[in-house]
């Protein structure tokens, strides 16, 4: 009895190796699939074309000279999805070299900071910074650290900056405010003028939009050489609920699953509630002269 019980479990031994084995095959598979994948394509590259005007070399806002863009993204266990998002206008002090700015609210509300003075004076003087909620008081506090530290900021004794925000709660640990100094100053640092990283990634890495996956976003059109050759950018922290009409006419009309156009599926996106997107909207123009005209150019874009 012994004998066939020793090589019963010596058959079970071998399949297990092999199952192990078999395992370790797949993911070292998997892993370079991974890494070898091409870059997602954007919206442009499957033909899906916004306007008649054509984008800049990027199609992101970083065609607009000078202008960088940033991120710091915080990943963290299962409950901590979120980060800070740095756009800077140009790569010099912008507090002594401030930028024409107006900010335009099209719908809804938030808790952005610094929107008064910019309105006002119709400039800004710091890096803008997108982020979660909660952690705007403790962005805009490192925000005003990076500039007080540059220097000829040295007798600089009041500092307006600029953060926004949309509300990662659902995918993040909001309550937690794990974005600090370490993040704001990894941003700007990070910020380059190449293709901005798009997606999942700095503000936009908790972020939901129509209860799909929200993230960061960027564009830009050039004005052709008859009209004066502008360059209008664009960035976007997509974060909001509700339903998109025109996805559910699609549904309806492509053999998708249907509990995609399902009324239960309506009703679930809109339990998650709301939210406001974040846009920046950044031009290399110079028509822009006086602050009432900066708030009407941009409530236009």
């Amino acid at each position: 009895m012994a004998m066939p019980m020793e090589r019963e479990m010596k058959a079970m031994k071998i399949k297990l190796l092999l199952f192990c084995f078999c395992l370790l095959l797949f993911a070292f598979k998997t892993m370079s699939q991974t890494t070898d994948q091409p870059a997602r394509p954007r919206a442009r590259d499957l033909g899906v074309v916004v306007g008649i005007l054509p984008p800049g070399k990027n199609n992101s806002i970083t065609d607009v000279a000078g202008v960088r863009v940033g991120h710091a993204t915080l990943i963290k266990g299962d409950n901590i999805r979120t980060g800070v998002t740095a756009i800077l206008p140009h790569g010099g002090n912008l507090f002594q070299e401030k930028v024409p700015a107006a900010i335009f609210v099209g719908n809804g509300f938030g808790k952005l900071m610094g929107s008064t003075q910019v309105n006002e004076l119709g400039e800004i003087e710091t890096p803008i910074l997108l982020t979660n909620t909660l952690n705007v008081p403790r962005v805009a506090d490192a925000l005003i650290e990076w500039t007080r530290q540059l220097p000829g900021n040295e007798e600089v004794l009041s500092i307006n900056p600029i953060v926004a925000e949309t509300n990662d709660g659902y995918l993040n640990d909001i309550r937690g405010r794990h974005i600090g100094r370490d993040e704001v100053f990894a941003a700007i640092r990070a910020a380059n003028e190449g293709a901005v990283e798009e997606g999942s990634v700095g503000a936009g890495t908790g972020t939901v939009a129509f209860g799909w996956k929200g993230g960061i976003g960027s564009s830009s059109r050039v004005v052709p050489q008859s009209l004066g050759v502008y360059t209008v950018g664009v960035l976007v922290q997509s974060n909001f609920g509700g339903v998109l009409t025109l996805l559910l006419v699609f549904f309806r009309m492509l053999p998708l699953p249907q509990v995609l156009a399902s009324r239960e599926w309506i009703e679930r996106l809109h339990q998650r509630g709301g939210g406001v997107p974040y846009g920046i909207a950044l031009a290399a123009a110079a028509l822009i002269v006086y602050p009432h005209t900066q708030w009407m150019a941009v409530s236009r874009l």
